[in-house]
């Protein structure tokens, strides 16, 4: 035992030396993945749901984890109330039976969410229908409805992403679900077309003779399939500007574009493995080119050093394909912890990756998978984040290109006394459009003649939603300086106010 605490000891100091040694950005996104499909949820009672939630989201946020993606629709189906799917088998263990009390789970993870200023991403799996063939659909599923949309491939059933009528059916539910949540983003993942079964053709010729060959895709299948994802994106983008301008859409594609080896025009990575623009009919660059997506989170699972898929070089790779959109680093928690430094075996390699995320031009952020394993600490991850790379909080990256104006300053800010103690107060800035409002607050604390430095994330004590903040009060002999600024939906930061106190 001693020598393990030893190790860890050593590991830890061996973190934080890499951590002091760069700058820990003001903005950065730092996100997890909550996938509800592993089960986790199923099955708990309201409160137990709740209870497990709230402990999660606690644990994160002292992470400094500033957003949550969390899986509402995993097999067309609904985390939340919906009259266009049946709620999900995977919150009460049967498709199409509500949750006790009429409660809805997705506002609630929103509202915990909001609590701590974390962004609330709904995620959605756009095609899949059913993991396992042999699982129940609820009598209500759109599929007893309109069983021609639909196609089966290997064991489970899909939307055929073919059918206009499957994309009209998927705009409705994130329509519903943009209107009527106070959601920051939608979120894809991995799963446009399947990933290929070896020797079996996914079964859509009967779609591609009826929309594909009239539309002049004759002999170019895959084109066409490709053309069907496209337009389910570009439309989506739409519908969620034309909703919600405020909302965020944003993809997590598979880790690979395309191989090098494989494209005419050499615009893919030096590696070897499934490929997104021809397994997976994901155009992932077309989309972030023509800004129909906001935001690009590639899982980049791989470790450095990997001789398919070195995780170094798609960090790179990507980069350079940004075109001036956001660009996060899907991180896999517990293969990150399970290969060493490959100058260091006696540390793993949760320091190279984190400076790889911080030093590689245009890399705004990470995205941890999982969410379950990481709260698991493998390797001492959680505790590093907590400790080092994510010491202090964290704004989210600016996007400017959907908005970059910022709002006003906040209005009467003073210090005092009250029932509930010594308190900074402010008054919310005024406005009209809702994207001119302010949604949090920043409030920073320098000593009393230093240099005020907004850019500086160590002089943040809190983000928050509230219009006061509780001063720590000693002798009142010493002087600080107190800045609030207020934030929008977009986290455009408004001019300072400030107050001299003695604390």
């Amino acid at each position: 035992m001693k020598i393990k605490a030893l190790l860890a000891t050593l590991l830890m100091v061996g973190y934080s030396l890499f951590s002091t040694a760069h700058t820990i950005p003001k903005r950065e996104f730092r996100g997890v993945w909550i996938h509800t499909l592993n089960g986790d949820y199923t099955g708990k009672s309201p409160q137990e749901f709740k209870t497990y939630l709230i402990s999660q989201l606690n644990e994160f946020h002292e992470a400094g984890i500033n957003a949550i993606l969390f899986q509402v629709r995993p097999e067309a189906d609904a985390f939340y109330s919906s009259k266009l799917e049946p709620w999900s088998r995977f919150l009460t263990g049967t498709q199409g039976v509500a949750p006790e009390g009429g409660w809805d789970p997705m506002a609630f993870v929103i509202e915990e969410c909001h609590k701590r200023c974390m962004e609330f991403h709904a995620w959605v799996n756009p095609y899949r229908v059913q993991l396992n063939i042999k699982s129940k659909l609820a009598p209500t599923h759109i599929y007893y409805q309109h069983p021609e949309w639909f196609v089966e491939y290997g064991n489970q059933r899909y939307f055929n992403p073919g059918m206009p009528q499957s994309r009209e059916f998927i705009n409705k539910v994130i329509k519903d679900i943009v209107s009527r949540y106070d959601v920051d983003a939608i979120h894809m993942d991995d799963y446009f077309y399947p990933y290929p079964i070896a020797g079996k053709e996914f079964p859509d010729e009967e779609a591609f003779q009826k929309y594909g060959v009239p539309d002049g895709f004759v002999g170019q299948k895959d084109n066409w399939r490709r053309s069907n994802v496209n337009s389910l994106i570009r439309e989506l983008h739409e519908t969620i500007r034309e909703t919600k301008p405020w909302v965020k859409f944003g993809v997590s594609p598979f880790g690979i574009y395309r191989n090098k080896k494989n494209t005419p025009d050499g615009i893919g990575s030096e590696t070897n493995g499934l490929q997104n623009y021809d397994q997976l009919y994901a155009d992932v660059l077309l989309w972030i080119r023509n800004g129909w997506v906001d935001y690009n989170i590639p899982q980049i699972y791989w470790e450095i050093g990997n001789k398919a898929a070195d995780h170094e070089t798609l960090v790179n790779w990507w980069a350079a394909y940004s075109y001036d959109r956001p660009f996060f680093i899907g991180q896999d928690v517990e293969r990150t912890v399970k290969f060493a430094d490959l100058n260091n075996p006696n540390i793993s390699q949760i320091p190279r990756k984190m400076q790889l995320s911080r030093t590689t031009p245009n890399v705004s952020g990470n995205c941890f998978w999982s969410g379950k394993a990481l709260l698991g600490d493998p390797g001492n991850f959680l505790t590093v984040l907590k400790k080092n790379y994510q010491s202090y909080p964290a704004l989210q990256p600016k996007f400017s290109f959907i908005d970059d104006k910022a709002p006003k300053s906040v209005r009467k800010l003073k210090a005092k006394w009250t029932a509930e103690g010594y308190l900074l107060t402010w008054r919310e800035p005024k406005a009209t459009e809702e994207m001119d409002k302010a949604a949090i607050y920043c409030v920073y604390r320098f000593e009393n003649k230093e240099k005020i430095n907004l850019e500086d994330p160590s002089k943040i004590v809190t983000i928050t939603r509230d219009c006061f903040y509780k001063l720590p009060y000693d002798l009142g002999k010493v002087k600080y300086r107190y800045v609030v600024t207020a934030l929008d939906r977009l986290q455009n930061e408004s001019k300072m106010e400030s107050k001299k106190i003695k604390l």
